[in-house]
């Protein structure tokens, strides 16, 4: 596997990453609306991710979830239509830790050999993959036909008469049934009974959740009496031992990693004491947390042991703002200045299951004008970037799946095909003959952002200097829509640009002597090719004069400042071939 560089993950569902089937219907069931495959998994697939520069891939929905569809061949019955959402069910709401969800493979009671042989083929060429691991709610009947011999249920031994117990597995509201504050009795003809009721999984500790709650799931408990504040956890709750069984479980199967599921909703002390015994039996298997409170980063780090964070309400927040709400792009500044000597922990990404798709009319309503987001979201730090599958494509989420509906976000609940994610897959041929030409251009866009982040040392362990505080008095530089900064090592230098304007800019970037002594940069007069786009740049690298450029409207640069020996060495070895067929051509002409 490729260990080096940047870890540039790409989240897919794979019930929807190579489902093939057109004219989805509207809360159409599995055989009406079908369902990709983990076989479909293939290496030509994989070889056109790795190719566009992904070296991660997350599978999303592997665990066993509820869902309205029965499996008969199996022995798996449909789940209570009532507390499921979607025909498909949620992928957060599990009924199995210790099961694939059927709907992902060709031969059911093979699910978990077909799961094993997509990591297989993964780790064959090249690529991590990652999992969900969801600690902080099951779906609302838990039931494992998987689980190791000696393995009990979740909540099999619960008292059930106590609302909270250190040792059971749920809170439960004594006494009482579960009767939420909406009707949901339209979804089938067997009542859903829960008696007592659990907590449900957003936190709503009575029996009569609403609609907009989590109603589908149910809390964990981790020995945190949700009353006082206090946690019993010596001896270790019961809870703890189920879920780090769940995890060292999925770490024998060759999973690279997890991406955990709203880990601030779980005591950090269980994650202080889980994480390093997984990574003394798999010290390579890394720990991504979702999280959305920049306060507790640094505990999340450092005491409950993640390798990465979500930075969603920090860079992520601030670029939505930029592009919807006209915030200055010189808010960018205080980003890196809230997660400074945590920024290479940072997961940063444009998209991603919970948030709008970019090119959605929520967010860009354009696809074409992700260039500058993309390239500081992407380069800025060291830290991973991730892409949502079909975000390369341009996919806009204005399909009405069914449960989701017309949300600017691509459904989870649902079995569905997106024609943008449907022709590049090209029934498994996975090539670009049936994108548009704007797709094709937008995936070639990604491509060489992404290889510049984890093939270019200074984007993937170097360091940054940002030029904002030098150019907010600038004429030629508008910090309320353009950014710059510097990503450099000893042996290479580059200067970034994001333009967020519509129109193209003539855009004069001051250097100070600081930043160009920190990177050792030599001054003077330089010619250079834009990364980006390959564009020969004339300029002036000096503290005393702004280095000018041309920048187009929802564009960005990367310019060479300073470039390791061999590539010089590359670059004027290409120069004199250049001359050398301007040469001949000129004497074939004579």
């Amino acid at each position: 596997m490729d260990n080096t560089g940047k870890l540039i993950i790409y989240q897919a569902f794979p019930r929807i990453l190579s489902n093939t089937t057109e004219g989805c219907v509207p809360n159409g069931t599995l055989e009406q609306n079908g369902s990709g495959k983990l076989n479909d998994i293939t290496a030509k697939l994989l070889k056109s991710l790795s190719d566009l520069g992904i070296n991660c891939i997350w599978l999303t929905g592997i665990i066993e979830n509820a869902t309205k569809t029965a499996y008969p061949e199996a022995g798996i019955p449909a789940d209570n239509p009532n507390v499921v959402k979607g025909e498909a069910g949620s992928p957060y709401a599990i009924k199995d830790y210790y099961d694939v969800a059927p709907c992902l493979a060709v031969n059911v009671p093979n699910r978990m050999k077909e799961f094993e042989a997509c990591v297989k083929r993964i780790h064959k060429q090249g690529l991590k993959v990652l999992i969900d691991f969801v600690p902080n709610h099951t779906a609302r009947v838990y039931h494992s036909d998987s689980a190791p011999t000696g393995i009990e249920d979740f909540g099999q031994s619960d008292d059930h008469n106590m609302f909270f117990n250190p040792n059971n597995n749920y809170y439960y509201i004594v006494n009482q049934q579960f009767s939420p504050g909406f009707d949901i009795s339209s979804q089938g003809d067997t009542p859903y009974v829960e008696f007592p009721a659990k907590a449900t999984g957003n936190d709503c500790f009575t029996a009569f959740c609403s609609e907009n709650d989590w109603y589908e799931t149910v809390k964990l408990n981790y020995g945190l009496d949700p009353w006082n504040g206090q946690g019993s956890y010596d001896p270790i709750p019961d809870t703890w031992l189920k879920m780090l069984h769940i995890l060292r479980f999925w770490a024998s199967k060759g999973v690279d990693g997890f991406r955990c599921d709203m880990v601030f909703m779980v005591p950090q002390e269980f994650w202080h004491w889980a994480i390093p015994q997984v990574k003394k039996d798999y010290p390579d298997v890394i720990f991504i947390g979702e999280i959305y409170d920049i306060y507790l980063y640094r505990p999340f780090l450092e005491y409950c042991h993640f390798d990465y964070l979500y930075d969603k309400v920090n860079l992520y927040d601030t670029l939505v703002g930029i592009e919807r709400f006209n915030w200055s792009a010189a808010q960018l500044t205080t980003c890196w200045q809230r997660v400074e000597g945590l920024g290479d922990s940072m997961l940063n990404f444009l998209e991603n299951h919970d948030e709008v798709r970019f090119a959605s009319k929520e967010f860009a309503n354009d696809p074409m004008k992700v260039a500058p987001y993309l390239v500081v979201s992407a380069l800025m730090t060291n830290g991973p970037f991730m892409v949502y599958y079909g975000q390369e494509l341009g996919e806009m989420a204005r399909d009405n799946e069914g449960f989701a509906g017309d949300n600017n976000r691509s459904t989870i609940f649902d079995y569905w095909s997106y024609d943008t994610i449907r022709r590049w897959y090209n029934d498994g041929k996975c090539t670009l003959t049936k994108l548009t030409q704007h797709e094709k251009w937008l995936r070639k866009l990604y491509k060489t952002v992404l290889h510049i982040a984890k093939d270019i040392p200074a984007f993937y362990k170097g360091k940054f200097f940002d030029l904002m505080y030098v150019n907010h008095f600038n004429p030629k530089f508008n910090p309320h829509r353009q950014y710059a900064f510097l990503r450099y090592t000893d042996e290479e230098a580059y200067l970034v640009i994001a333009n967020f304007e519509s129109e193209e800019k003539e855009i004069e970037v001051n250097i100070p002597e600081l930043a160009l002594g920190m990177a050792k940069i030599e001054t003077g007069q330089q010619k250079a090719n834009d990364l980006l786009w390959n564009k020969r740049q004339i300029f002036t690298v000096s503290d005393r004069e702004p280095a000018r450029f041309k920048v187009g409207g929802y564009d960005a640069m990367i310019v060479p400042l300073k470039v390791h020996k061999e590539e010089k060495s590359t670059e004027a070895s290409s120069e004199n071939k250049a001359l050398e067929k301007k040469t001949m051509a000129k004497k074939m002409e004579n």
